[in-house]
C-alpha cells in the first residue's frame, strides 16, 4: 500500500527499511539524486541514472514553476512522463528558496513573494500554490511549504518562523487532500511530508517536531540544516529531535550532504538524504572514492593510467583513466564533468547499497567506524 514503511533491520538508531510509493518501492537508507530542473547537471540522462543505481530523483517546485511552468509539465504527463523517469520522484516545496533567494523575497503570513531571477517579474507562492504546483508535477512525495531560516538567526525570529511554518503545514494538508481527490489529478496517491524547523535551537526544534508529528503525515523531514551551522550543531539537532520522530515513518534530512555527513545521519536514525555536492564537486574534478576524496585536476594525476577508483563499475571507471579525465577537465571539455558526475552519483548510490547490506547483516557499527573517518580524507 502506498505510504507503507516497513523496517527490515536495525542496528542502534540506524534503520534498514522499504517505503512504498506510486512509482515503486524505495529501499532505505537512500540518497536522492538532485534533478533541480528535471535534469541532472553535467549531461546525465535518466538512462544514466538507472545505470548508476539511482532510486529517487529530486526536483524543485520553485524552479520548475518559473520555467517551464507546472501547467505545461502536467499537460505533458507530469514529471515522470516529461523527463522519462518511471521511478519515484520527490519535489521540494520551494521553501529552500525562501532562504537561498533572501534578497529577492518578502515573507508574509499568506506566503512569500519572489522576484523572478529570469525576468524580474513578481511570483507569489504560499502553501496552496506550492501544493498545486507539486500536484501538477505529479511527484510521488510532495514537501510541505516552509521557511528555511539562515543559521544563526535570533531565537525570537526562529520561534515565530517555526510557528508560521506549522500554520502553513495545516494549510498544505487541507489543500493536498483536496487536490488528491480531483478527477484530473495526475498522481492521486501523492504523499505529503512535513518539515521540522527551528534553526540550531533544541527547544524550538523539539516543540515543532511534536506539533507536526501530531498531524499524522506519512513522513517527516528535518529542514534548515547545512545552511551555515557546524557539522557538530547539525548532529546535535538530529539527536535532539530523533526521539520525537515516529519510529514507523521515514525520516528525511534535507540538503545533506557529504558522504561523512550522510553516514553520521544514518547512524543517528535518518533514512532519506539529498545533496548537490556530488554534482557541484564534479564541475571542478572533485570525486569521491572509498579511500577518500580526490581532486583530479591535481598535477600528480597527469600521467595516472588508473581509473578513478579500482574496482568501481561506473561508466567513467570502466573506460577511462584519471589522466584522460584530468585532460578533459583542463581542456574544459564537457565530457570531463559528465564522467565525474556519473562516478560521484554511482559512488553515493553504491555507498547506500553497502550501508543497507551492513545494517541487515549487523555490521553497520564497524562500517561506520571505518568509513566515517576514511571518507573525509584525501585519497592517494
Amino acid at each position: 500500500m502506498t505510504g507503507d514503511f516497513n523496517i527490515i533491520g536495525r542496528q542502534g538508531a540506524a534503520r534498514r527499511a522499504s517505503f512504498e510509493t506510486a512509482h515503486g518501492v524505495i529501499e532505505t537508507p537512500v540518497f536522492m539524486n538532485v534533478a533541480t530542473a528535471a535534469a541532472i547537471r553535467g549531461g546525465a540522462s535518466t538512462d544514466d541514472l538507472l545505470e548508476v543505481g539511482c532510486q529517487v530523483a529530486l526536483c524543485n517546485t520553485y524552479h520548475l514553476n518559473v520555467r517551464p511552468g507546472s501547467a505545461l509539465i502536467k499537460r505533458l504527463g507530469g514529471l515522470h512522463g516529461f523527463m522519462n523517469w518511471r521511478r519515484p520522484i520527490l519535489t521540494d516545496s520551494g521553501g529552500f528558496q525562501v532562504f537561498s533567494l533572501a534578497k529577492r523575497r518578502r515573507i508574509t503570513e499568506e506566503g512569500v513573494r519572489f522576484t523572478s531571477y529570469i525576468d524580474g517579474s513578481s511570483i507569489f507562492m504560499g502553501p496552496e500554490e506550492s501544493m498545486l504546483v507539486q500536484s501538477e508535477l505529479g511527484s510521488d512525495i510532495a514537501m510541505a511549504f516552509d521557511e528555511c531560516v539562515a543559521n544563526p538567526s535570533p531565537h525570537a525570529y526562529v520561534k515565530a518562523s517555526a510557528e508560521r511554518t506549522t500554520r502553513w503545514l495545516d494549510r498544505c494538508i487541507n489543500e493536498h487532500e483536496r487536490l488528491n481527490t480531483l478527477p484530473d489529478t495526475i498522481n492521486p496517491s501523492q504523499l505529503l511530508f512535513g518539515i521540522n524547523q527551528g534553526g540550531v535551537f533544541e527547544d524550538i526544534r523539539v516543540a515543532h517536531m511534536k506539533q507536526i508529528t501530531s498531524m499524522g503525515l506519512p513522513g517527516y523531514a528535518i529542514g534548515g540544516l547545512s545552511v551555515g551551522e557546524s557539522a557538530e550543531d547539525m548532529y546535535r539537532i538530529i539527536e535532539a529531535v530523533e526521539p520525537f520522530m515516529p519510529q514507523d515513518k521515514p525520516r528525511y534530512l534535507m540538503g545533506v550532504g557529504t558522504p561523512v555527513n550522510i553516514l553520521n545521519g544514518i547512524y543517528r536514525g535518518i533514512d532519506f538524504f539529498d545533496c548537490v555536492f556530488p554534482l557541484k564537486g564534479a564541475q571542478h574534478g572533485n570525486v569521491y572514492t572509498f579511500s577518500g576524496r580526490m581532486r583530479l585536476l591535481a598535477e600528480r594525476f597527469k600521467y595516472d593510467e588508473r581509473p578513478i577508483e579500482e574496482g568501481c563499475t561506473c561508466p567513467a571507471c570502466r573506460s577511462y583513466s584519471r589522466a584522460y579525465i584530468r585532460h578533459l577537465l583542463k581542456a574544459d571539455e564537457r565530457l570531463g564533468m559528465r564522467l565525474c558526475v556519473l562516478h560521484n552519483l554511482h559512488f553515493y548510490n553504491d555507498m547506500m547499497t553497502r550501508v543497507r547490506k551492513a545494517i541487515e547483516e549487523g555490521s553497520f557499527e564497524a562500517f561506520f567506524g571505518e568509513y566515517a573517518v576514511k571518507l573525509d580524507t584525501v585519497a592517494e
